[in-house]
C-alpha cells in the first residue's frame, strides 16, 4: 500500500462526509427524522483510522492495533446504540448507512486513484467490522429496552389486578349475594388469576433472558393435588375440558407455585390450539427417580420447523400467530422444569396430536 491513498483520504475525508450525509437523507426515511446522525458526529474518527489502516509509513504496532480497533468498536457501538434509542430505525436502514460509506469512500478515492486489491479489503473489512459492532449493540440495546419495559410493566400491573381480585373474593365471600353476581365475580377472580400468570411469566422470561436463576424455594407436596385442582378449574371454566389419568399420589419437593403456574401453561395452551370441543389428557405416573407429565390435545400438528422455536421468549410457532398471547408461557415453563433439574420435549405428528 502506498501513503497517496492514506493522504487522499485525509484530504477528502470532508467531501466524504458531506456525500455519505447528503445520500443517507435522501436513501433512509428514518434520516428524516434525526436532529443528529451518529455516524456523521463518529465519521472524522473512523475516517482518520481508517487512513491510518491504509499507510504504510505509520508504525502498526500490536498496541496501536489493539488500541485503534477499540476505538471503532466505540464508534459502532454508540452508533448501534443511538439508532436503536430511535423509534424510526430498523437494523436494515443502519446497515445501509455503512453500506452508503463504504460507496461513497470508492466513488471518492477512484475518481482519482486506483485502489489495489488490498486497499479494497482493508476498507472493505473495517466498514464490515463497523456493522458487525452496531449491530451487537443495536441488538442488546433493542433487548434492554424491551426487557426494562416489561419489568416496569409486569409491576405497574400488580397494583389494579391485586384491586380488582379482592373485590371480587368480597363479593365471592357474601353471605347474601346473588348467584348471578357470584359467578360473575369467580370469572373475574380467575381471569386476574390468568393475566397475574402472564405477569410472572413475563418477569421469569426477563430473569431468565438476563442471566439470572428463578428464586425457587421447594417443599414436600403432592404433585398429583396440584394437577387434580388444575384439572378440577379448568372443567368450571370450560366443561368437559379436561381429562387426568394418574399413576397415584406423587411425593416429592418441588417450587408449589412454579409448578402450579407450569401445568396452567401447559394446559392452557393444550386447549387454546387443540382440537375444539375434544378434551385434552394430563397423563402422570412415577417411578423411583422421576415423575413424567404429558400434557396431550388433538387437533393440528405443530410443523417440525417451527417446533425449535416453541421454548424460546416471543416466539411462536406460525400456526399459533393468529392467537391472542405473548409467546412467553413456554419459555418460563422451560425455565422452571430446569429450574427443576428437569426436561421438557415436544412431540407433534398428524393424526396423533400434540404432547409436552
Amino acid at each position: 500500500m502506498h501513503n497517496k491513498i492514506s493522504n487522499l483520504l485525509k484530504k477528502r475525508s470532508t467531501e466524504i462526509m458531506n456525500l455519505w450525509h447528503e445520500r443517507a437523507i435522501v436513501e433512509i426515511q428514518a434520516a428524516h427524522f434525526q436532529k443528529t446522525l451518529a455516524l456523521r458526529n463518529s465519521l472524522p474518527i473512523y475516517l482518520s483510522q481508517l487512513a491510518d489502516a491504509l499507510s504504510t509509513t505509520i508504525n502498526r504496532t500490536s498496541a496501536r492495533k489493539r488500541f485503534d480497533k477499540d476505538a471503532s468498536t466505540r464508534i459502532g457501538q454508540k452508533h448501534g446504540k443511538e439508532r436503536a434509542a430511535s423509534r424510526h430505525y430498523t437494523m436494515d436502514q443502519m446497515i445501509l448507512e455503512y453500506h452508503i460509506l463504504r460507496q461513497v469512500i470508492f466513488d471518492v478515492l477512484e475518481r482519482d486513484y486506483k485502489l489495489s486489491t488490498i486497499e479494497l479489503e482493508v476498507i472493505i473489512c473495517s466498514v464490515e467490522q463497523a456493522v458487525n459492532d452496531a449491530a451487537t449493540q443495536f441488538t442488546e440495546t433493542l433487548r434492554n429496552i424491551q426487557e426494562q419495559l416489561s419489568r416496569t410493566l409486569a409491576h405497574d400491573l400488580r397494583t389494579p389486578i391485586t384491586a380488582a381480585k379482592m373485590n371480587a373474593q368480597m363479593i365471592i365471600r357474601k353471605a347474601d349475594a346473588d348467584i348471578f353476581y357470584v359467578d360473575k365475580a369467580r370469572r373475574i377472580n380467575g381471569s386476574m388469576d390468568r393475566l397475574d400468570m402472564m405477569i410472572c411469566d413475563l418477569l421469569d422470561v426477563s430473569r431468565l433472558r438476563s442471566g439470572e436463576s428463578l428464586p425457587l424455594e421447594f417443599k414436600e407436596f403432592d404433585f398429583e393435588m396440584i394437577v387434580k385442582e388444575i384439572v378440577i378449574e379448568l372443567n368450571y371454566e370450560n366443561p368437559n375440558s379436561a381429562i387426568l389419568n394418574s399413576s397415584g399420589p406423587c411425593l416429592g419437593s418441588w417450587n408449589e407455585n412454579g409448578i402450579r403456574r407450569l401445568i396452567e401453561n401447559l394446559a392452557n395452551n393444550a386447549i387454546k390450539y387443540g382440537k375444539e370441543k375434544t378434551p385434552i389428557t394430563l397423563n402422570l405416573s412415577q417411578d423411583e427417580e422421576k415423575i413424567i407429565l404429558e400434557v396431550h390435545n388433538e387437533g393440528e400438528p405443530i410443523p417440525l420447523e417451527d417446533q425449535s422455536l416453541l421454548f424460546e421468549q416471543y416466539k411462536r410457532a406460525k400456526s399459533a400467530e393468529s392467537k391472542v398471547g405473548w409467546g412467553l408461557g413456554l419459555a418460563m415453563v422451560k425455565g422452571m422444569v430446569e429450574g427443576h433439574k428437569g426436561s421438557i420435549r415436544v412431540d407433534s405428528e398428524a393424526g396423533k396430536g400434540t404432547s409436552f
